[in-house]
């Protein structure tokens, strides 16, 4: 994902979510809708978010230094994980709270018209945040779906986006029911109950963000298409005559890490296999750019080693593993 690409989302949705923030603390104020007062925080806390969001894009664009020589990528990964937590501390848990209190003691709605009028805005806001992420998000999908999406995308910012304006749609349609069902029976009862399913649903948008980010701090490798391009690009057929073994890692979403033990001729010399790996070098960053970090090591390929098939202790295409050693 290009940063420019998730500035747009993440501004559209800044933007929109501080506007429907201020106008739901007004209405709460109104009426005394403890669902207008979970929308309000609902909407400062995803306000919040797209904060983090822009914060942690500017982190990540820092040069390496010596204490970090792989750069400061990582950072968009650990600012969207900070988003999931917000987002079900400061959203879900008050909702949930609040909701639980209003169903406990429930009274009934005034002025019904400010409640009514700013959920109809804030859904028409809230659309047009969610149709920027999705036209951004159309760009880079491709023929995925949008779970596989979300669940394969390297950069958090549009897929954290696109759950936020989701679920904050959804958080709409679930607020405008329960104000409109407590202004029909005159019980305030469902107002509470349409602000507990508010925060429900907030809960489980963050422990989907949650578990996403969190393997991408933990390092995810590159994707299949991508591991596929590099395979193709490293071997030559000459010098290089294979991969013995590869291992990809995504240093941020768009720097990649590649290490390979690559097989050469056992009669080649040290010049060129030099050569060599500086000729794979090139063709695999021009035909995966983000490649940015890679380490080639020659060897010899040993089929006996290879057989011993995808053993973390052993290591395929280099000497035999002694016993207790």
């Amino acid at each position: 994902m290009s940063a420019s690409g998730g500035s747009k989302a993440i501004v559209a949705a800044l933007g929109a979510n501080l506007a429907i923030a201020v106008s739901k603390f007004v209405a709460f104020l109104f009426s005394g809708s403890s669902s207008m007062l979970a929308e309000a925080v609902h909407s400062l806390a995803d306000s919040g978010n797209q904060f983090l969001l822009l914060i942690g894009g500017k982190k990540a664009q820092r040069e390496a230094t010596p204490q970090h020589p792989f750069g400061y990528g990582r950072e968009r990964y650990i600012y969207a994980f900070l988003v999931s937590i917000v987002l079900f501390s400061v959203g879900g848990m008050f909702a949930v709270y609040e909701g639980y209190e209003k169903i406990r003691h429930p009274h009934e709605l005034e002025h019904w018209y400010w409640p009514v009028g700013v959920l109809v805005f804030a859904i028409i806001a809230e659309g047009f945040s969610f149709r920027t992420a999705i036209k951004e998000s159309n760009e880079l999908r491709g023929k995925l779906s949008w779970a596989q999406f979300v669940r394969r995308a390297k950069a958090p910012e549009l897929p954290v986006v696109l759950l936020e304006d989701f679920g904050a749609l959804i958080g709409l349609v679930l607020a405008l029911g329960g104000v409109g069902l407590a202004l029909a029976t005159g019980d305030g009862v469902w107002d509470g109950i349409g602000t507990l399913c508010i925060g429900v649903l907030l809960i489980l948008i963050a422990l989907v963000l949650a578990a996403e980010t969190k393997s991408l701090l933990l390092g995810e490798a590159a994707g299949a298409e991508e591991v596929k391009k590099i395979e193709a690009a490293t071997v030559d057929g000459d010098t290089v005559t294979g991969i013995i073994h590869m291992r990809t890692l995504h240093l941020g979403p768009e720097e990649l890490l590649v290490a390979a033990k690559i097989a050469v001729q056992h009669d080649d010399t040290a010049a060129e296999v030099a050569a060599a790996i500086d000729a794979a070098e090139a063709r695999i960053r021009e035909a995966v750019p983000i490649a940015r970090v890679i380490y080639l090591e020659p060897d010899i390929y040993s089929e006996a080693e290879q057989t011993k098939g995808p053993d973390r202790e052993a290591t395929p295409g280099g000497p035999a593993q002694v016993p207790g050693h």
